[in-house]
């Protein structure tokens, strides 16, 4: 049979009864396959295996312990022969054949009057695929498009408005440091099904070019000291997009349980009883000192670290080079964190590092120490976003000059680690 020969399409077994004959392995996989598709299924073997007997005893399928019968054929509406004996398979084929009933021929796909494609379900598309009869090519060629689809490389939104309004959804999703690469395969997957994306600015901008034309993208990005869209406004905005039966993602930089406000919308979407889920994202609080090559903790450095926004914070963290500090938003007020670091009684000699626009190409990493890093801030204009890490740990970053463990120390180094010290 030439591949030309084949008219696509999907049967709707939905309470229709259906004949599988055999017992073995691949007849197991074919009857289960039509037990989710909702046929009422009778199994037709002298034998079966462990797998029919299970779902034989649980009432879920008919089994009939003996050979095959002509009259078997009577009132199916489909038929799948896998005996493994060719000459049983062929009557069976027959049969279904003079009873216009159509027939999957395990033993001989040529005569097959019908192929069972590869199958995989990713969300609510089903993917099935036929590859000339060679299994095993179709089952490659299934799981690249099921992969395609999982991590949002392929459209997975639904185009066709449904009969019944669906109920609409808000995703949270941490889209990472803003490299768009370091978004999870679910976040990307989200994001390839939204209506609706509410975008923060810190979030991976260059996904947002990616989205098709009639995905709304409303934008709420905050920056320091100026929130053109308040909480409240993001909060109503979530809630009132989903009710309207739209699937809403929620883009955020970082993860959204990280200093990102993600409980407070979580929690106002249930509470109007929006379905919420919530898609954890790499945090720029580890990420980005990452990316300038300085772990938070570190072997005979560090052992543990703390994540804070300011320095009315600082007074509850350990002031001691071996435990990092991790400041986020923290710019505007590193001259006043600084000295309330020191006041708490953290040497000034502690290494600090600073990087702006982590995992971009305008990457910049400053690096100096807790009495010298505020003026060397201000002298070189660091600007948000950006993370500062205070402890030993910034002595293991690849952007540390040689004599970093001197008194005098400091360096600015803007994309790949080129040192300049003072």
């Amino acid at each position: 049979m030439a591949i030309q020969d084949i008219y696509p399409t999907a049967l709707r077994l939905l309470g229709r009864p259906v004949l599988v004959v055999g017992g073995g392995r691949v007849a197991a996989r074919r009857a289960k396959g039509l037990l989710d598709a909702g046929a009422k299924v009778t199994v037709v073997a002298p034998v079966a295996s462990p797998e029919l007997h299970a779902l034989s005893d649980a009432g879920l399928l008919a089994w009939e312990p003996r050979e095959y019968r002509s009259s078997d054929m009577d009132g199916m509406w489909f038929a799948q022969t896998a005996t493994g004996v060719p000459a049983v398979d062929s009557l069976v084929s027959a049969d279904a054949e003079a009873n216009r009933v159509w027939c999957v021929n395990a033993s001989d796909h040529e005569a097959s009057a019908a192929w069972t494609p590869a199958v995989a379900e990713v969300d609510d598309v089903k993917i099935a695929v036929n590859a000339g009869g060679d299994p095993r090519r179709a089952m490659a060629l299934r799981d690249a498009v099921a992969t395609a689809l999982e991590t949002g490389d392929l459209p997975l939104r639904r185009r066709r408005v449904p009969t019944v309004t669906a109920a609409g959804s808000v995703a949270l999703v941490g889209g990472g440091p803003g490299d768009s690469g370091l978004i999870t395969v679910r976040g990307r997957r989200l994001l390839g099904q939204a209506d609706v994306v509410v975008a923060d600015r810190l979030g991976p901008r260059e996904l947002l070019n990616e989205l098709a034309p009639d995905v709304r993208v409303i934008e709420v990005g905050k920056t320091p000291g100026h929130h053109p869209v308040p909480q409240a406004e993001i909060n109503r905005i979530l809630v009132d997009e989903a009710l309207a039966g739209h699937r809403v993602v929620r883009l955020k930089g970082g993860d959204p349980y990280v200093l990102g406000r993600g409980g407070e919308e979580a929690e106002f979407c249930r509470r109007n009883g929006v379905e919420v889920e919530v898609v954890s994202g790499v945090t720029s609080a580890i990420s980005v000192p990452a990316a300038a090559g300085i772990p938070v903790t570190h072997r005979g450095l560090a052992k543990g670290f703390s994540v804070v926004t300011g320095h009315e914070e600082l007074s509850e963290v350990p002031a001691r080079p071996d435990h990092t500090v991790v400041l986020l938003m923290g710019v505007s007020q590193l001259r006043e964190s600084a000295a309330a670091l020191a006041l708490a009684g953290l040497p000034l000699d502690t290494p600090v590092g600073i990087v702006e626009n982590g995992y971009l190409p305008n990457q910049r990493v400053t690096i100096g120490t807790l009495g010298t890093i505020a003026a060397q801030a201000e002298a070189t204009g660091v600007s948000n976003p950006a993370v500062i890490v205070i402890g030993d740990v910034v002595r293991v970053s690849p952007y540390a000059p040689a004599h970093f463990k001197t008194a005098d120390y400091s360096t600015t180094s803007p994309n790949k680690p080129r040192v300049v010290t003072n």
